[in-house]
């Protein structure tokens, strides 16, 4: 009897034994992924070469080693930060230096920069801000990954539903028709509706006198932009933005056919600052387009 019990005894502390340590396993493996998380995010050396995108970082609480120069105001968690040159031509050999793990700009920027980022064996990442749904989809796709996905989703959950607002707010008010000029020193483009400043204006319910087309900007034919007649014109800088705009109240007071446009002679011609209209998305997307209601809607 003695026997069986010691046998009972034994047999119940090998199935405690057997426990308490494969508990221990599970919360040593437990603490192991937590620290391989912390290790993980701690080796992330990310180099943002655009304000936009620098914006976005800081919205999903990511680090940065290297920033844009750039006159436009830089998120403080950034403060210290290495600059790496201006957004159209940074320094590849100071981005270099920083040893990144992940190097991004923009597509639009995509010509020009790929190659160079190739020349120095940086595989750079150009991120989609050409139109709304665009960005909110690079947002949704670098909170997945970089851990961020609850930040990312409540993000993009707000801009949609303060923009669905919008839209609904002016879904019953005439739409006008409206003319978008992009100009940079010395010339200026159209704007179709696949720019993401004439995303905007569509979302906001005006319609592009520039139909039927796939580009994002055209060059300047006035005497047609004459004959679609737009009730609202819309200026956009780029650039320089006060020499631009100069430049846009030079030609529109030399060419006599500017005075013949219904928006010159209802006074509804608007310039547009650049940090609020952008020739990509960016955060301020809200704010742009509430001014463009005002704009679109007096």
């Amino acid at each position: 009897m003695k026997k069986l019990i010691s046998t009972h005894i034994m047999a119940i502390l090998f199935i405690l034994l057997v426990g308490c340590s494969a508990n221990e396993t599970k919360s040593e493996k437990k603490e192991a992924a937590e620290q391989n998380e912390v290790a993980v995010e701690e080796e992330l050396r990310l180099v943002s070469t655009t304000v936009a995108a620098t914006e976005i970082f800081d919205a999903l609480e990511l680090d940065l080693v290297g920033i844009p120069t750039s006159y436009k105001d830089i998120p403080k968690r950034y403060e210290g930060v290495q600059e790496v040159g201006n957004p159209m031509s940074p320094d590849m050999e100071l981005v270099k230096s920083l040893a990144p793990t992940d190097v991004f700009s923009v597509t639009t920027l995509q010509t020009d920069l790929e190659e160079v980022f190739e020349r120095v064996n940086l595989d750079a990442t150009f991120l989609n801000f050409q139109s709304l749904d665009s960005m909110l989809e690079e947002i949704r796709r670098l909170g997945e990954n970089y851990d961020r996905e609850k930040l990312a989703n409540e993000l993009v959950h707000s801009i949609q539903s303060q923009l669905e607002k919008i839209e609904s707010d002016v879904a019953e008010r005439g739409a006008p028709t409206v003319l978008i000029l992009l100009g940079v020193p010395g010339s200026y483009l159209v704007a179709t509706e696949h720019s993401y400043i004439g995303d905007l204006v569509k979302r906001a319910g005006g319609i592009n006198i520039v139909q039927g087309e796939e580009v994002e900007y055209l060059a300047s034919n006035t005497e047609y932009l004459q004959q679609a007649n737009p009730d609202v014109i819309l200026r956009a800088a780029h650039g320089m933005p006060e020499d631009v705009i100069k430049m846009f109240d030079e030609k529109f007071q030399t060419n006599d056919i500017w005075k013949h446009f219904n928006a010159v002679k209802n006074d509804r011609v608007y310039d547009l600052e650049e940090e609020l209209f952008p020739t990509t998305g960016n955060l301020s997307v809200v704010e742009a387009m509430d001014e463009l209601v005002k704009m679109l809607y007096p």
